[in-house]
Parts: structure tokens; sequence; C-alpha cells
């Protein structure tokens, strides 16, 4: 018997109604013949209710209790599914994220899972019974509850999925993944089949069907991933290895992301420990930083720009007051109505001209961007926001998305 993980997320999940629909689908293969571990999100808004609890009584939650408070609501939706499984006359057990055996290290609220001691689980899965996990949490070295940060179940299906050399299922309100957001670009097309280095440019530039991590577990261990809709039997997108067979155009994918802010600090004198002690700072507080740019010296002083997530601003804003202090006569300034544009595409590796379509997409649209990154196969810009859905349609128009 083949196993399979499958993912359902907040949104599967949202309501009784739809937890039993999930039982029934989940029964369904059991009954087919595979063996099934079965990891969910906290139902709907669940952990957005739980953070803005938090926030009402203190405008920096203690990260540590967080984890203890948001963990709660993956461990509602694991009991009520597996009491809906057991009603339908199919056996199974819940298991928190202690209880899989997955064990995290880093920063709570953005843990990252190190390992999962898998005994626990297979033992389940040879009693004949549906295995369902809480995503989204594990356990550290201290035994302390963590959290995985934003899109952590897809993390943890994907590495449940990597240990019992499964596939990856993530069954979502989407039928796939698309060219372009369809809520920006109406016309966008769903891919059939995308490359996990495709996949993991569009999720890290704003895609929010799949996390980040999820998807270089993936590519690490080969695990295939297949995502659809949660409600209906559609064709969904096989994200996999790229093959000779695969579509190859030029662009695959345009990811759109305004979760960001980009901080300008300016007249920094200029010397390489400088610039090295702002970002060691950063990365000490497991700041993600993305886009950076810096000017040419001028008179012994520079100005650096970066991007980085809008839910860091509080710990960005403490780590640049100790900046202040260490180099004096600095001035920062942050952005908040940006907006991070990409196009994506392993054509890119072997055809070129895809940067000069972009400038000439941004002059003809009168589109001003601040900052432009690049790597092999994707180019990000930061534009003003109130620019974005003039940009995504005069891009996907231009590379047929």
């Amino acid at each position: 018997m083949a196993i399979v993980v499958q993912k359902y997320g907040g949104t599967s999940v949202g309501t009784i109604d739809k937890i039993k629909n999930v039982a029934k689908r989940v029964a369904k293969r059991k009954e087919q013949g595979d063996n099934v571990v079965v990891v969910v999100s906290a139902m709907g808004k669940t952990t957005d209710i739980l953070l803005g609890m938090a926030e009402d009584i203190s405008a920096n939650p203690d990260r540590r209790e967080l984890d203890m408070l948001m963990s709660t609501g993956e461990q509602v939706s694991i009991s009520l599914l597996s009491i809906a499984l057991k009603e339908l006359g199919c056996d199974s057990i819940s298991l928190t994220g202690v209880q899989a055996g997955i064990l995290t290290k880093g920063f709570h609220t953005k843990a990252r899972i190190t390992d999962i001691e898998i005994e626990n689980v297979k033992k389940y899965i040879s009693e004949d019974r549906v295995v369902v996990v809480a995503g989204f949490q594990g356990v550290d070295e201290e035994g302390n509850i963590t959290t995985l940060g934003r899109g952590g179940s897809d993390t943890t299906a994907v590495a449940l999925a990597a240990k019992l050399g499964a596939v990856c299922e993530i069954y979502t309100d989407v039928d796939g993944i698309y060219t372009v957001d369809p809520r920006l670009f109406s016309t966008a097309r769903k891919l059939d089949e995308i490359s996990y280095e495709e996949m993991v440019e569009m999720a890290s530039l704003g895609s929010g069907v799949m996390e980040t991590r999820s998807i270089e577990i993936a590519q690490r261990f080969n695990v295939p991933i297949y995502v659809a809709l949660s409600t209906e039997e559609w064709p969904g997108t096989y994200i996999k290895e790229f093959d000779e067979l695969m579509e190859t155009k030029v662009i695959t994918g345009l990811s759109v992301c305004d979760d960001d802010i980009m901080i300008t600090i300016n007249h920094v004198p200029y010397t390489v420990n400088n610039i090295s002690m702002i970002f060691q700072k950063l990365a000490l507080n497991d700041i993600n930083i993305d886009m950076i740019s810096q000017t040419a010296p001028s008179h012994g002083y520079i100005n650096i720009s970066f991007t980085a997530p809008q839910s860091d601003k509080f710990l960005i804003d403490r780590v640049l007051e100790d900046v202040k202090n260490k180099l004096k006569g600095i001035e920062v300034d942050v952005e908040e109505d940006i907006t991070k544009l990409s196009v994506v595409g392993i054509g890119m590796k072997s055809q070129s001209g895809v940067a000069a379509k972009m400038f000439k997409i941004f002059a003809d649209n009168n589109i001003e961007f601040k900052q432009v990154t690049t790597s092999e196969i994707r180019i990000s810009y930061t534009i003003n926001t109130d620019d974005k859905e003039k940009a995504v349609v005069a891009v996907a128009k231009e590379f047929n998305l």
C-alpha cells in the first residue's frame, strides 16, 4: 500500500461542514487502498483571531507565548477531523506536532524543521489508521512548542512526505498554480506542471499558493507535489523536477507581493565593516532581507536600500535604532506602499531580452521602479502600489501569461 500525505488549508477546514467533506475525501482515498497521513491548518481565520487577541493585550507579545497560543488552532482542527473520520467508520488518530515528532530550531513564530522522529507516525500507519497531524508546529531542543510561520503547514506536509517516502498532495481553495494570480489578471492560465526551481522563486516572491521552504524541501528530497482544489475533482498542477518535456516559455509566471516594506539608510559612512554590521544585526533577529541595492560611494558615504516583510517592521525599527546609535548622522526612510513585481522563467537561462522588454513596458506605461534585482531565472522590481494593477496587466499581456 502506498503512503500519501495530504494537506488541507484553513479555508478547506473553515467550518464543520467543510471538515466533514474533507473527512469524506480522506476516507474515500483510504478505501482505495492508500495509507493516508493528513496535515491540516487551523480553521479559517483562527490564527489571525488568536494573534489579534494577543495584540489586544500587548503591542509586542512575547513570542514564546504567541507560539503556545497559536498552536492551539491546529489542535482544534485535527481533533475535529479525526472525530469526523471515526464517525464515517474510518479509524484515525490526531497528533500534535510534538506527538508527531516534529523537531525544530530557531526563533519563535518562525522556527524551522530540523528533523522528524517518524516512528510514532509509522506505528499508527502500520495499525491501518489515518494519521491526522497538526501543521505549522513542532518542538524545540528545550521542549518549547514552536510555530513555523505563515504557510508552515505546507512545510509540515512536505517534510512528512520526505521522511515517509511519499507523494504530497496540497488541497486548497484554488485549483492549481496559475501564471498570474487570477484576481489580478482574469485570463491567467493554469499550469499543468511547474519545476521546483521556478516554484521556489514564485513562492518566495509573493505567489501565495505554496510556502517557499516547503518547495525547497521537496526539491532537496525529490518529493512530487500535487496542488489541487479541495472541494472538486478538477485537474491540478504538479510541482516536480524540470524535464525536457515540460513547456518551455521564456516567462512561466508573474508574482506580486504587497507584504514588504522598503527601508533606505542614507548617509552611511562607507566601510565594509559598517555594511556588515547593519546586516549582521538584521540577521541576528532572523529578519529575512530580500532585495538590496547600494549607491556608489560619494564623498565617503553611501545609501543602502533593502526590502523585508512588513510583519518584521517592529524588529527592524528596533535594530535600526541601535544602528543609529553606532553610526551618527544616518537617516532612515521607510516606504510601506510598495509592491514587489517579479517575472520568473527557466527560459531566461537561455534567452535574452527579458529585462529590455520589462524596462520598455515600464516606460510605455509611465511606471517608475525603485529597485531591480535578478537571478538566472527571475527579475524583480519594486514599484509604487498604485501602479500594481497597470503593471500586472501590461506584463501579463506582453508575455502571454
